[in-house]
């Protein structure tokens, strides 16, 4: 199959789907293995001493969880326990063990599945260091994975790639990295976007389980497609295809994991080895004592019914008795709980069987129940159409996230949420994504569009004429206030038509004739000629002094007063200047 272009493009360029993650414990196991085959361990006997990472920060998400019907093991444990364990042992077996089960493992799988020491690290953070939440991930494996073999099926894909959802998310469908990616699949929004997620402030698809679980499909084989290779498919949907090219590069060619393994970002290289271990502890969880805890729902008790009119899970829960907990489960795309159904966009809702009767015969009562809240119809379409104002912002030179976020009322937190941005870094020409209801389109008192000014030109007689090099963050304002004029002279003094201007940009100013009641003309005669004094102002760099005398460099001035470090000059202060004269 081949990939389209675009998307082609877009993965040789590295975008990463998932915050990265590894880690690599100085001692070789959680005890020394010893001959015997298995050693049984108490729970209290068991330490913790592994570093937080991104896997143990999407198992942890699951202490919280609400979707399960106990915290215990299920009550058919003991039927489970073929090994008779007692209830709180932890079995840690021995290298020899543990190759062996995987090496069964690879044999009927077309995946390259070996055992080394970063595998066993894995292992030991499912089978001993969060068992409680491995055993909630086997629960959580009957409501997701009949789903996710349903779309590898579709697309004629390896099975066993169901188990990378545990890597990515721990099969928390709320999973949310620190990095932005979102879902049971952990799409960035720019990922997602390419295969076909749309994501806004009330509806985000990456949360959806079955529009996510096709577009990873569709992501994975697009990548295999490139390699050829599964391990190498599992390494770039981590890191990005730009990362896997050069550590493929940088071995010579060679197109197999294990080979680029070492070229590999650091954090992608424990992604594959925690996938197999993944397997190894679904298909061998009771040789662990460890059992699924039965989740509240399963993947055959869900069912669809679409939504033609806007809608709240309030109303939902109130009017049908359907648990809230259970409706924000089942429908994890609907960010704030409003389903905003429009004549032209409809929307589905998940509900167990049992109430999707009760929602076809009371569809249009539905729809106008006023909830105790008092959320109505003509409430949810005002924030449905405040959602709606999906804006694009060009980057101009000179502005912050900050500036950006005060015009659209927004925060500078929402910005970066809005765009996957993991700094406060922008740059001139790039696009933001604003998602702002706060924001009219009308222009504030800042940003409106200025009247012919009606104040005097500045007269320029006893002024010198020099010149003022924009910048980083300068506006027309910030240098008119500098130079005690107004923008519409700077605008004529450099034939300007708008207010745009850049860094570097050379501005024509008159400098005032005050300037020079703070520079005292003196003479030196360990100087070739006649130097000034200038007095420093708030705000004054070396770079702004030096390009107010004809001939002076920062270099010059600093070597002139001794001046160790340029960033602690001080308002008063007086610097030499040569003038050469």
């Amino acid at each position: 199959m081949k990939i389209n272009y675009i998307s082609y493009l877009i993965l040789v360029f590295g975008l990463s789907l998932s915050q990265a993650f590894a880690f690599y414990p100085d001692n070789d196991s959680v005890t020394d293995f010893t001959t015997d085959s298995t050693k049984v361990f108490t729970a209290d006997m068991v330490s913790a001493d592994l570093d937080n990472n991104y896997i143990l920060d999407m198992l942890d998400s699951l202490v919280a969880a609400k979707f399960f019907t106990n915290f215990e093991f299920t009550d058919d444990s003991s039927i489970l326990n073929v090994h008779n364990f007692p209830a709180d042992a932890v079995p840690v077996y021995n290298d020899s063990v543990l190759m062996e089960r995987i090496e069964s493992l690879n044999q009927q799988s077309i995946f390259e599945l070996v055992f080394n020491k970063q595998v066993r690290t894995y292992i030991n953070v499912y089978s001993v260091k969060r068992r409680e939440l491995a055993s909630k991930v086997l629960g959580l494996s009957e409501v997701y994975f009949p789903l996710f073999e349903e779309y590898l099926d579709k697309y004629n894909m390896p099975l066993e790639l169901k188990y990378l959802a545990v890597v990515e998310s721990a099969l928390n469908p709320t999973a949310n990295s620190r990095a932005g990616a979102k879902g049971l699949w952990q799409f960035m929004y720019r990922t997602g976007r390419v295969y076909g997620l749309k994501s806004n402030s009330l509806v985000d698809d990456r949360f959806d389980p079955y529009k996510a679980t096709d577009a990873a499909c569709r992501h994975l084989q697009d990548l295999y497609d490139i390699y050829g290779n599964w391990s190498l498919a599992l390494a770039a949907y981590n890191s990005g295809a730009g990362n896997v090219n050069k550590a493929i590069r940088r071995a010579g060619g060679v197109k197999s994991y294990w080979a680029v393994w070492p070229y590999l970002p650091r954090e992608t290289r424990g992604y594959v080895p925690a996938f197999i271990a993944v397997m190894y502890i679904m298909n061998y969880a009771a040789e662990h004592n460890i059992y699924p805890i039965q989740p509240e729902i399963f993947y055959a008790e869900i069912d669809t019914v679409i939504v033609n009119d806007v809608l709240s899970f309030d109303q939902i829960s109130e009017m049908l008795n359907v648990p809230m907990n259970e409706l924000k489960f089942l429908n994890p795309a609907y960010k704030t709980g409003i389903i905003p159904t429009t004549a032209e966009n409809k929307y589905i809702l998940r509900l167990q069987h049992q109430y999707i009767a009760s929602f076809i015969d009371n569809e249009k009562a539905l729809y106008a129940y006023k909830t105790e809240k008092g959320i109505e119809k003509e409430k949810l379409l005002a924030e449905i159409k405040k959602a709606k104002k999906r804006n694009i912002h060009i980057v101009r030179y000179g502005e912050s996230l900050g500036l950006i976020a005060q015009k659209y009322r927004c925060s500078v937190r929402n910005l970066k949420s809005w765009n996957n941005l993991r700094g406060n870094t922008i740059y001139p020409g790039q696009k933001l994504v604003i998602f702002a209801p706060g924001y009219t389109g009308q222009k504030t008192a800042s940003t409106k569009k200025s009247s012919p000014s009606t104040a005097k030109p500045t007269d320029i007689s006893g002024r010198d004429k020099n010149y003022h090099i924009v910048r980083n963050g300068e506006n027309l304002g910030l240098i008119a206030q500098k130079y005690k004029c107004n923008v519409a002279d700077l605008k004529k003094w450099n034939n300007l038509k708008g207010n745009t201007i850049q860094p570097n940009q050379k501005l024509l100013v008159y400098v005032p004739a005050k300037e020079k009641s703070s520079q005292e003309i003196a003479y030196d005669n360990n100087l070739p000629g006649k130097y000034v004094y200038h007095t420093v102002k708030k705000g004054d760099t070396l770079w702004d002094i030096a390009k107010l005398y004809e001939g002076v460099t920062v270099d010059q001035i600093r070597k002139l007063n001794n001046i160790q470090n340029s960033k602690k000059l001080k308002p008063g202060q007086k610097l030499k200047v040569s003038t050469k004269g």
